[in-house]
């Protein structure tokens, strides 16, 4: 019986509303673990996870199924409501509008898993608007810059 076979493998990346810091060590683990249950529970492979105090950083193994706009907004909206819920912070978090999401090849994953992983150090060295804008123009998405993210300069 014929089948559907697929290796889909999407990063995907959006930022604090605002760009501000307020992923805080304390609990930013807590709050990756929180995501990797939704991503679970929508049948999605999680395979990385790290970020910044501004910004986020997902590495999936995606089902043809899956609608990639409709995963990126619940995992927004649960995970504001579990950091609010938690207290985390004195006023209400929020994720910026809009998100980033760039395919890779089976033969990048490991390449792309080490680059997630390695979130602090490499932005030691490089801005996230600049990593951004270079996620942007390697894979040739046509944009404005005042339809990006907020950035604070």
């Amino acid at each position: 019986m014929p089948g559907t076979f697929s290796q889909l493998y999407v990063q995907i990346v959006f930022a604090v509303k605002g760009r501000n810091s307020l992923i805080a060590e304390q609990w930013e683990q807590e709050l990756y673990k929180y995501i990797t249950g939704i991503i679970t529970n929508k049948n999605q492979k999680l395979l990385a996870i790290n970020g910044m105090p501004d910004h986020i950083h997902i590495l999936i193994g995606m089902k043809p199924s899956c609608c990639l706009s409709d995963l990126v907004r619940e995992i927004k909206k649960a995970s504001n409501e579990f950091i609010n819920q938690r207290n985390f912070l004195k006023s209400r978090f929020e994720w910026q509008e809009g998100y980033g999401a760039f395919s890779y090849s089976h033969s990048a994953l490991d390449n792309v898993i080490t680059y997630i992983k390695n979130q602090k150090e490499h932005h030691k060295r490089r801005s996230f608007k600049e990593e951004y804008k270079e996620f942007l123009n390697k894979y040739r998405i046509e944009h404005k810059d005042e339809y990006l993210f907020q950035w604070i300069e």
